[in-house]
């Protein structure tokens, strides 16, 4: 069986939507028995990284970087990692108010140095979330799950 962590930061209403929209892509039918784990930024361990087999990262963008909480995750499992679980899939999403240049850049350097497998292009906004925000968050978890199968 498949196992795909989604680790997020959501602290508004319209970041919530996304990680729900996410979970709802790792849990469509079609792509059969998929393991799928949630958990906040700030509650994600070492563990939940090892066991999982792919990955979906939520982020807001705040001061022109990548939320404090993501930030504490890959502060607290990058080392322990990095080695075990490079070439394995991921694709994330980033919203912002004004400016998500920092966060982007950041989410690159970090899941390089990873080497983690880019598998969908992220999510990237600022501004009101959407409809078809949600539905390319959807989107993008379930590619993530096809490519661990």
């Amino acid at each position: 069986m498949v196992s795909v962590l989604l680790v997020h930061h959501s602290p508004s209403p319209s970041t919530q939507g996304i990680a729900e929209a996410a979970e709802a892509g790792l849990r469509l039918p079609e792509l059969g028995d998929i393991d799928v784990t949630v958990r906040p930024a700030l509650e994600a361990t070492v563990d939940d990284v090892l066991a999982a087999d792919a990955y979906v990262l939520g982020t807001t963008a705040n001061f022109g970087y990548i939320s404090g909480a993501l930030k504490h995750f890959f502060d607290t499992t990058y080392d322990a990692v990095r080695e075990p679980t490079a070439g394995r899939p991921f694709s994330y999403w980033i919203h912002g108010g004004y400016d998500t240049t920092g966060a982007e850049t950041a989410m690159t350097q970090i899941t390089t140095g990873l080497g983690w497998s880019l598998v969908f292009d992220p999510l990237v906004l600022t501004g009101a979330v959407d409809e078809e925000h949600l539905e390319t968050a959807t989107e993008l978890a379930a590619t993530v799950a096809a490519s661990a199968l």
